[in-house]
């Protein structure tokens, strides 16, 4: 095997022929042969790190005589150079690819030569390309973008670089391509060169805040695409400002889509020991949003399709508002934030109401095996207030005595039964009865002065196949023969 430093004196020579050749206007095939050799030489870590600036240099010059051959083709109809043009400059943009991989001394010498500014004016040439949609010209869009890629990892320097030259029109032109891998591509060059300082940076200059609204579109499109969910969780919602910049452009789908992501970023810091990202300022606006819009919600009692995606935007925001008061600390000053309870317990009442006043979406259903409406988006949502209730009651007396004086201690009360478009209803209940209650001694007088009036309705039971018998002041479970 050659040493290293022969082999890199070999590839000096070889390049520089092609250098040459192309500034002779001569794009043939044994020139692509050439670019191929040293993308497999780039693949040793060995070559890479003997690597000669004379190298980069040479393949600088073949970059930018290509660019020059792609920007010519608007005055001439060359299709046959195009294409090889086009096949050398995807060779060119593997080389600097291998190159970077895992040395930054590779990567600051591309750098400093120019080859970001070169590649992005190509990346910004290539899909104007109307008539000449080919296989070469998605090859070198993809490649380039794969070695901004592999050229920003671990290189500040880098990364700043890319970011200046790219933003906000490259990353805009990219997240909006047809090529899902290309856009896969350009959304992991976004999340390498993103800092805090760039997502501030998003906020004022022209074009940033459309590039967040792309994101949260991307999300929504193609929602496993892991850099752009990302990009969002790890970057955007640590900027409250930018997020509430963001929703007021979404629309309602997008909104749901947003509220999403916020969900799984808090259900993931709550499995762990690592504090939500989620600011304060953030939950304080969700919280807002939350008690302007939630009313809305009971437009689903009359299946009005036109006001179902407000209400879904409502019944996201309660989600996120119960994961927040799940005892993650950093959220727990919702416990004395504004309207928040007392905006909860009457929004409790009116969906207890609505469902008794017709057979709705609100009305508890025991019969299980009639049940049609398990999809439907209210499924769950009062015992979801309940939960977020006993949640704002937690350890909290001013709460507790807030409930007790919006009578919401008889309403929980009556929420105890079994309910099928509400799973879970009875245990969210308790639960939040043993917050309301605990350490009140006025709350619990109020439970202790109620009347035993005998069982309740245990149809649900029965339908199940158990039933209820009370033996000495205790009620026992007991599985009941169904009739034949």
């Amino acid at each position: 095997m050659a040493a290293p430093c022969v082999v890199m004196q070999e590839l000096v020579v070889k390049l520089n022929k092609v250098a040459e050749s192309l500034k002779l206007g001569d794009f043939d095939q044994n020139n692509a042969v050439i670019l191929q050799n040293v993308t497999k030489s780039f693949r040793e870590p060995n070559c890479r790190a003997s690597a000669v600036k004379a190298v980069f240099q040479s393949l600088l010059q073949i970059l930018s005589r290509s660019f020059d051959e792609i920007h010519a083709f608007y005055r001439e109809d060359n299709r046959r150079s195009l294409d090889m043009c086009l096949q050398l400059t995807a060779e060119c943009f593997r080389c600097q690819r291998n190159a970077c991989v895992q040395c930054a001394r590779n990567q600051c010498l591309m750098r400093d030569l120019g080859f970001i500014d070169v590649t992005t004016r190509i990346l910004q040439l290539l899909p104007r390309l109307q008539l000449v949609q080919t296989d070469s010209a998605l090859e070198a869009f993809r490649c380039g973008i794969q070695f901004l890629g592999n050229l920003a990892v671990g290189n500040q320097d880098c990364k700043d670089d890319i970011w200046k030259h790219t933003f906000p029109d490259t990353f805009l032109n990219l997240l909006d391509h047809s090529d899902e891998k290309a856009v896969a591509y350009g959304s992991m060059v976004l999340f390498t060169c993103l800092d805090g300082e760039k997502v501030g940076e998003m906020l004022v200059i022209e074009g940033g805040q459309e590039l967040a609204v792309r994101l949260i579109r991307l999300c929504r499109k193609q929602p496993e695409l892991d850099w752009a969910v990302l990009i969002v969780t790890q970057h955007f919602l640590k900027c409250a400002e930018l997020v509430e910049k963001m929703y007021a452009k979404l629309n309602t789908q997008e909104r749901i889509t947003l509220l999403e992501l916020i969900t799984a970023e808090l259900g993931e810091a709550g499995v762990g020991t690592q504090e939500s990202a989620v600011p304060v300022r953030l939950a304080e606006f969700l919280a807002t949003c939350f008690q302007d819009k939630c009313k809305v919600v009971l437009t689903l009692a009359s299946d009005s399709s036109a006001a179902n995606e407000e209400a879904l935007i409502v019944i996201r925001l309660l989600d996120i508002l119960c994961e927040m008061t799940s005892d993650q600390k950093k959220f727990m000053f919702l416990q004395s934030f504004s309207e928040l309870l007392k905006t909860t317990v009457e929004l409790l009442k009116e969906v207890h109401l609505t469902g008794k006043e017709s057979k709705n979406i609100f009305t508890p259903t025991h019969n299980f095996s009639e049940m049609e409406t398990v999809s439907h988006p209210a499924v769950g949502f009062k015992a979801r207030l309940i939960r977020l209730i006993g949640n704002l009651c937690h350890n909290n007396k001013e709460n507790q005595n807030k409930v007790r004086e919006l009578d919401g201690i008889a309403l929980i009360l009556d929420s105890c039964s079994i309910d099928g478009n509400n799973p879970f209803i009875n245990q969210w209940a308790v639960f939040a009865i043993r917050n309301v209650l605990e350490q009140n001694k006025q709350n619990q007088e109020i439970l202790m002065a109620m009347e035993r009036r005998g069982m309740a309705d245990d149809s649900a039971l029965r339908e199940m196949g158990f039933g209820v018998e009370e033996r000495d002041g205790q009620l026992l479970l007991k599985p009941i023969k169904k009739e034949t």
